[in-house]
């Protein structure tokens, strides 16, 4: 397919020809003229080879790869790419799977479609696109969805917070096929209600599915305090492993309404839980309960580089307070959803936070994303989710 062209400079190709899925701006030597923000190129090597086919971007990174192949990108491609996920997520058995039908189909360069998110609950896919070249194609993308997941009836499309700001699109949310405003969603047998509409992300961190699960092995008989709860997930598992008490903590009303409902939903007149809609490091300065288990999983604490030292030390004091608070032979989730901090650096703040504390800690386990959110290979940034369980004496 003859596309626009876009050509690098000489050895610039190296990460390309290593099927790395970004080019950045200062990699390009020429371009055609009148590039549209989200059209598909062709991007060759300075002496004319073919490297790759992506969608154009401004920014620094300035094409996302979609294939290293000479191929047309059509309704064909965006199907067949859909297909693969949808492959892997069966091997994983999360498709019609009894007791769990909440997945991410879609994880951006982890499924080769850098800049497009797509997470199934139940009978609804909800589509976000980080990218201009991916909101063009949402119509495409939503058709090949139906035609391809099994008992999909409802495509919403959720990106008015993700696109480029400066694109200037006008994007507005809402359903590209059917009508669904909210749905209850199922995993490992526990009920959430998930409002894609109005809630963060898709409507629901599934990234924590594998975690959650772990935390209830450890909650028997311990008092829990999960801060930045959102919707509860942790407190809910928390409660079915045999939690004496649950404290969750969010500084959104909204979400603690929702976790309030999710615990009613699995645990009708429940004694055994209380809610705040309260900031965390409040929390934690004025509370006087002593807990066996906290869970610390906050939002991204950094999305761009320069501000990087305030994220880490805000992990530093976060996760000091918590060694404070915990109880002896405590045990402390923490995590990081920030994608440019990495697991060295967390875990330095972490054990910086430690070592002011003066308290003798162990790492039980080291946590990451689960398989339906896969890290490309030949990708490291994709890998965004870090998480640490110490044993706190």
């Amino acid at each position: 397919m003859s596309y626009p062209k876009i050509i690098l400079k000489k050895g610039k190709e190296e990460p390309l020809l290593r099927f790395h899925p970004w080019i950045f701006s200062g990699a390009v030597q020429q371009m055609d003229n009148h590039l549209r923000e989200g059209d598909v190129v062709n991007v060759f090597s300075f002496d004319h080879r073919f490297l790759a086919v992506g969608q154009y971007q401004i920014g620094s990174i300035t094409v996302r790869i979609l294939s290293f192949a000479e191929e047309t990108i059509d309704d064909l491609f965006w199907k067949q790419r859909i297909e693969q996920a949808y492959l892997v997520r069966k091997a994983l058995g999360l498709v019609d799977n009894p007791h769990t039908n909440a997945y991410r189909l879609i994880h951006g360069e982890g499924d080769h479609l850098p800049g497009l998110i797509v997470d199934i609950y139940g009978p609804t896919a909800v589509i976000q696109a980080h990218s201009v070249g991916m909101h063009h194609v949402r119509s495409s993308v939503a058709k090949a969805l139906i035609d391809v997941v099994t008992g999909l009836q409802h495509v919403y499309y959720k990106s008015e917070v993700t696109l480029p700001f400066k694109a200037n699109l006008q994007a507005e949310d809402g359903y590209l096929i059917g009508h669904e405003d909210q749905g209850m969603v199922k995993e490992n047998d526990l009920l959430f209600q998930v409002d894609w509409i109005h809630g963060q992300k898709t409507g629901f961190f599934i990234d924590q599915r594998e975690n959650r699960t772990l935390l209830q092995h450890y909650a028997p008989h311990r008092s829990v305090l999960n801060l930045f709860c959102y919707t509860g997930g942790f407190s809910v598992y928390a409660l079915r492993g045999g939690a004496k008490l649950v404290h969750s903590v969010d500084s959104s009303g909204r979400a603690i309404e929702m976790t309030n409902q999710n615990v009613a939903s699995n645990f009708p007149n429940e004694d055994r839980h209380h809610s705040f809609a309260e900031d965390a490091f409040q929390f934690l300065e004025h509370s006087e309960t002593s807990y066996d288990l906290i869970i610390l999983d906050p939002p991204a604490f950094a999305k761009h580089k320069n501000v990087l030292h305030n994220a880490l030390q805000g992990y530093r004091k976060l996760n000091a307070k918590a060694f404070e608070k915990i109880a002896p032979n405590g045990i402390l989730f923490t995590f990081s959803c920030s994608q440019i901090v990495s697991k060295e650096q967390f875990r330095l703040a972490v054990f910086s936070a430690a070592a002011q504390s003066g308290r003798r800690v162990r790492i039980l386990h080291q946590l990451a994303q689960p398989a339906d959110h896969p890290i490309n290979i030949y990708h490291a940034e994709g890998e965004y989710l870090k998480g640490l369980v110490l044993y706190v004496e």
